[in-house]
């Protein structure tokens, strides 16, 4: 275990260094918030088309209940080459880096701070960028937490998703149209978008017992987060199908659009923490603190902080129940709420993939 509780509830201020760091494909700008340790992974998030660290990050990171994370584990902000504020507009003889490219030029940023491993936290195109990393790099990522992520080359369902969520939901588009006009660089933008319609389709597959042994799989665990009404769900589901079950929990939030990580900071957090705690870097301590402060209208019982990580599958596993319209799909989904979710034993033998309502 690498758990220190010698740390109170006092003020806690990191340390914050940004830097733009120089890759194969261009400069990537960082934001390091806290110390990275030895024994510990960094929290890295990559941001979706539009949005920078700021617009993409700032509500779940300013919420109260992260304080408990960000005590333990230092972010790492990255943002692709171009897209944080006032950027200036890229060279004409620059070439956007495809999203292979962006990802392999995670490494770099790794070696820069001299981190030896991560917990992936992306949103679109940053969560295929860190799946990407992932698959490419498992050594480097210790589990990922992906928001909306899109397996599939863009297709005819992106177009109508995206015309979905501009219909839809006004809210959003009034909160970021003056993010994006006013902040961002939108030349800039525009490459980074289109470097993502262009990207290729995840080659994962679902490991099959008695299977090929080398299935292309991400071998980390992985947390993968949607809302209910986001136009993103089937591809999300879709991603779900195609991961191993072993490894990989999805949880669908109610009530919540597009961007759960703003809609609803506190669920996802919830569930952030959980995580983590899984793989043996947050205590039951910390756990009892985030239920008598939490929002979320789960009720929450705190894990054993003894566990480790090796144990990091079997704590996504709760007490299931077969949902019909998944089994109609071929697909091995469970739907459980966030209460058996955190209470329930663990069964070593689940081999399905755990879907968790909230």
């Amino acid at each position: 275990m690498v758990l220190e509780e010698n740390e109170s509830d006092s003020v806690f201020e990191p340390q914050i260094t940004e830097e733009h760091i120089d890759t194969q494909y261009g400069k990537v700008h960082c934001v390091m918030t806290g110390t990275p340790k030895a024994n510990r992974p960094v929290i890295l998030t990559y941001h979706d088309v539009g949005l920078n660290h700021k617009s993409c990050f700032e509500t779940l990171f300013n919420h109260e209940d992260m304080r408990e994370i960000v005590r333990h584990l230092p972010v790492c902000h990255v943002e692709a080459p171009g897209q944080h504020e006032s950027a200036k507009t890229l060279p004409t003889a620059y070439t956007y880096p495809t999203m292979d490219q962006l990802s392999e030029a995670l490494p770099a940023v790794l070696k820069h701070f001299g981190l030896r491993s991560v917990v992936g936290l992306g949103v679109g195109a940053g969560a295929y960028i860190l799946a990407k990393f992932a698959l490419n790099h498992p050594d480097m990522v210790d589990g990922l937490v992906l928001i909306n992520i899109n397996p599939n080359a863009e297709g005819l369902m992106d177009t109508v998703a995206n015309k979905e969520e501009i219909q839809t939901n006004h809210d959003l588009i009034a909160t970021y149209r003056h993010h994006i006009t006013a902040t961002m660089n939108q030349t800039n933008v525009a490459q980074f978008f289109r470097s993502y319609n262009s990207r290729n389709a995840l080659e994962v597959e679902r490991p099959v017992p008695g299977g090929s042994i080398n299935a292309r799989t991400l071998k980390c665990a992985t947390l993968l987060v949607v809302g209910d009404q986001s136009p993103a769900v089937e591809a999300v589901v879709d991603c779900n199908a195609k991961l191993n079950p072993t490894k990989t929990t999805l949880l669908k939030m109610a009530d919540c659009g597009g961007l759960p990580q703003v809609d609803q900071p506190a669920k996802v957090i919830e569930a952030l923490k959980y995580f983590i705690q899984g793989m043996g870097y947050l205590s039951s301590a910390s756990m009892t603190r985030l239920r008598s402060r939490t929002s979320s209208s789960s009720s929450i019982t705190s894990f054993d902080g003894s566990r480790s990580r090796a144990h990091t599958n079997e704590l996504q596993r709760g007490r299931t129940h077969s949902h019909g319209t998944e089994e109609k799909r071929g697909r091995s989904h469970t739907d459980t709420s966030m209460e058996s979710f955190s209470n329930s034993p663990m069964d070593r033998n689940i081999s399905k993939s755990t879907e968790v309502g909230c």
